[in-house]
């Protein structure tokens, strides 16, 4: 892990508008910048909402963003960007929703496609102006330089780093996740936590990233429970989205780790929502690492007002508690996984070196069948 003194880059949005009732800024801040074609990349439900942007001008929507994209659902929004030649992309909804306005606002024109760019840093140049404007609180995606898609062919995310796909401007909101059921929040909610936990125990771990990522462990302990109970907690909405923009710093110059590795297999292969998924991993990983990073693990569990341990049995014990309490689904047996594909499973999380390289402690591919098999 990083010494005070180890080179780190950070990058933030130009501008960050965050509180309630700023969503109104993005149709303000576009009709500044002169901005005339606009291509808003939704899910179906926010696409239905766009008039809370307060946007003018030709205004086209993408309406069709996936759970979790993949090739199809790109190349579907990149043919809408081709014909509309926007000068201005919005991400507006989930990461989902981000990830593909990301890679919308640089590929159309660029004469590059997506594999010539997956990777860190092969993105030619920009193309347009980016605005995201979250409407969960977990991705952090609004923050950040990648983008996420899923090739249906291998099953596995492909993944572009790009300081050209960083946002403009980032519109946070927390009125915009007012609608977010229960289940949804505590999912949600567990994804920014694991963003900044991974972070914070990571082999590139530094003391200028660990600030937020405790933080926003803090937040997640504060204020996950407060929204789930009331959806209309307007403050506890507000910290869960500070917490997922504080997770979003922790991505770019350290990024996750084993967490991520072993859920992305739930999303890829069964289609489980990715929050979801790094929920019913969280503990197992949490309590695999904790050999590696005692002292870290023992102030996570401190922020997240559980009693501190650095034992694995009771890291496991109280991690897995409290995201159950949180009405999280902890067994992978009720997410309709079959049990004989836990063995791809495991080799084909092994073999995303990108985030277990990252991790404070090896772990093999038999060690993550194990936690599969003891998550089943």
């Amino acid at each position: 892990m990083a010494s005070l003194a180890t080179p780190i880059a950070i990058t933030r949005p130009k501008i960050i508008e965050f509180g309630s009732g700023t969503a109104s800024l993005a149709g303000r801040w576009a009709t500044a910048q002169g901005f005339s074609r606009i291509l808003v990349v939704a899910d179906a439900f926010n696409a239905a909402r766009v008039d809370l942007l307060g946007l003018t001008g030709e205004v086209t929507i993408f309406g069709e963003v996936r759970p979790e994209p993949d090739l199809p659902n790109l190349e579907a929004v990149l043919a809408v960007a081709e014909r509309v030649k926007p000068d201005l992309v919005i991400g507006f909804g989930g990461g989902s929703a981000m990830d593909l306005a990301k890679l919308v606002a640089v590929l159309p024109g660029s004469g590059q496609s997506l594999q010539d760019v997956v990777g860190p840093e092969k993105v030619a140049g920009k193309r347009s102006a980016l605005m995201q404007v979250p409407t969960t609180a977990g991705t952090g995606s609004e923050a950040g330089t990648r983008a996420l898609v899923t090739d249906p062919k291998t099953q596995n995310k492909l993944a572009v780093q790009s300081l050209h796909m960083l946002a403009d401007i980032a519109v946070i909101d927390p009125d915009l996740t007012l609608t977010l059921p229960p289940a949804v929040t505590a999912a949600t909610g567990v994804d920014a936590m694991a963003h900044c936990v991974e972070a914070f125990t990571s082999l590139k771990a530094h003391p200028l990233i660990d600030m937020y990522a405790l933080e926003g462990v803090r937040l997640v302990g504060r204020f996950l429970g407060r929204a789930i109970a009331d959806g209309s907690d307007i403050e506890a909405r507000a910290g869960l989205s500070l917490a997922s923009l504080y997770g979003g710093y922790c991505l770019g110059p350290v990024n996750t780790a084993a967490g991520h590795a072993v859920a992305y297999p739930l999303g890829t292969r069964h289609h489980i929502a990715h929050g979801a998924a790094n929920a019913l991993i969280f503990p197992h990983t949490l309590a695999f690492n904790a050999p590696a990073v005692p002292e870290k693990t023992a102030a996570i569990l401190a922020a997240l007002g559980l009693k501190a341990s650095a034992r694995q049995e009771e890291v496991f014990e109280g991690a897995h508690r409290y995201c159950a309490e949180l009405g999280c689904e902890m067994k992978l047996s009720r997410l309709s996984v079959p049990r004989d594909d836990l063995p791809a499973m495991a080799s084909e999380a092994h073999a995303i070196r990108r985030l277990l390289d990252n991790n404070p402690r090896d772990i093999s591919r038999d060690e993550i069948l194990t936690l599969y098999e003891a998550a089943y």
